[in-house]
């Protein structure tokens, strides 16, 4: 789960990471009472999306007056802001952060994240501040800096130490860069997150280390453990469609593609978005149903394929262990028929009740083309989407 730079930045200063001043705004009216408020002679006015790249898609500008923040919370509000990170349909900008502005001396790079290949927590760092990381780590990977944390121990004051030495923090504010960095740990693993990224972390010219942005990312898995957290959540920054799946505890990201796809199972539903690619096809979600799904779940899955508009065809791949076929066709049938099913539909069954599963499809009156194997059943999908 996603959240805001201004939700981030109040969850750290619960952690005593240092942080500008600012206030969230929804109309231009809020965004000038927030910098007079603010009371500093200089204060940015920061579009809020979930996505990088807002400085460049002219989402961040820096008001030196009253005037001037109301003219550019005119622009950016309402704007539909592309950048790298929201694909080519870009995002609306519906909140605004008006934050102080501060004296920056120089920027840095602070980000925790989980290291699959270690399987523990690593801290990274780069005096490349102000950059993406991928960018940094495509022309300078020297310059990027990274601590394996042991979880029992937790970051250690000497690793934190020798990261702002590395990354040149100058040298009288290393012990404030290292309280800096244990309290970013100490967040990222009590709020269970799967990445804190600040970038830029600065130092400014009255001796602060400070979080001039901040992006926080959760564990879903996680959340039950947080509420203060889930209440933070921003629907109007997600699909519609995944929305619409966690409500149902349905595993579902929308792609680009036009193949639409139902499938038990994390590991065959990426095979089978893998194989329709194979053979010239392009997946238009991810969607495992689980196994334990119901004839309502499968329902609502099927409905939440068929309300995706790029969906030109459907490749329901079913193998029946703990999920009964008989289940999944039952809610395949109830799902076209509350629907109306007007798009091509290939059906592949294997395992648990699958006799019984083909008899009800084949006693459907749907239109519905059978598949003997995973391969089978996406050449067929591809050509009839083509």
């Amino acid at each position: 789960m996603n959240i805001h730079e201004y939700q981030g930045k109040e969850v750290l200063k619960q952690y005593g990471v240092v942080v500008p001043e600012g206030k969230v705004a929804f109309t231009v009216d809020e965004a000038v009472e927030a910098a007079e408020a603010l009371g500093t002679p200089i204060v940015v006015v920061k579009a809020q999306i979930h996505a990088g790249g807002r400085g460049k898609a002219g989402g961040v500008k820096v008001a030196k007056n009253l005037d001037e923040v109301r003219t550019y919370a005119s622009e950016i509000l309402g704007k539909v802001l592309v950048t790298h990170q929201t694909g080519p349909e870009g995002k609306e900008v519906k909140r605004l952060l008006i934050e102080q502005g501060c004296d920056i001396k120089k920027e840095y790079y602070v980000g925790v994240v989980v290291d699959r290949g270690t399987g523990t927590v690593v801290m990274m760092a780069s005096e490349e501040g102000g950059t993406e990381i991928e960018e940094v780590a495509a022309h300078s990977p020297e310059k990027i800096f990274k601590e394996v944390i042991d979880p029992a121990v937790g970051l250690q004051a000497f690793q934190a130490r020798r990261l702002a030495f590395n990354i040149n923090i100058p040298k009288e504010l290393v012990n404030k860069a290292v309280q800096f960095m244990t309290a970013l740990y100490s967040a990222f693993v009590e709020k269970d997150c799967s990445i804190a990224e600040i970038n830029p972390l600065v130092v400014t010219g009255d001796g602060k280390v400070m979080a001039l942005d901040a992006k926080l990312n959760f564990d879903s898995n996680a959340l039950y453990r947080h509420s203060d957290i889930v209440e933070l959540r921003d629907l109007e920054e997600e699909d519609v469609k995944e929305i619409e799946a966690s409500k149902f505890d349905l595993s579902y990201i929308a792609l680009d593609g036009n193949i639409g796809c139902m499938v038990n199972g994390a590991g065959l539903a990426m095979a089978t978005m893998d194989i329709i690619k194979y053979y010239g096809g392009d997946p238009a979600n991810f969607l495992d149903v689980g196994g334990g799904a119901t004839t309502e779940k499968v329902t609502e899955a099927f409905k939440i394929i068929l309300s995706d508009d790029k969906v030109k065809g459907i490749f329901v791949n079913i193998f029946g262990g703990i999920m009964r076929c008989d289940v999944i066709a039952n809610g395949v049938v109830e799902a076209a028929k509350q629907v109306g099913l007007d798009r091509p539909l290939v059906v592949r069954l294997e395992g648990t009740n699958v006799e019984i599963g083909k008899k009800i499809l084949n006693e459907s009156g749907l239109n519905i083309v059978s598949a003997d194997s995973m391969a089978d059943g996406a050449q067929k999908i591809v050509a009839l989407v083509k």
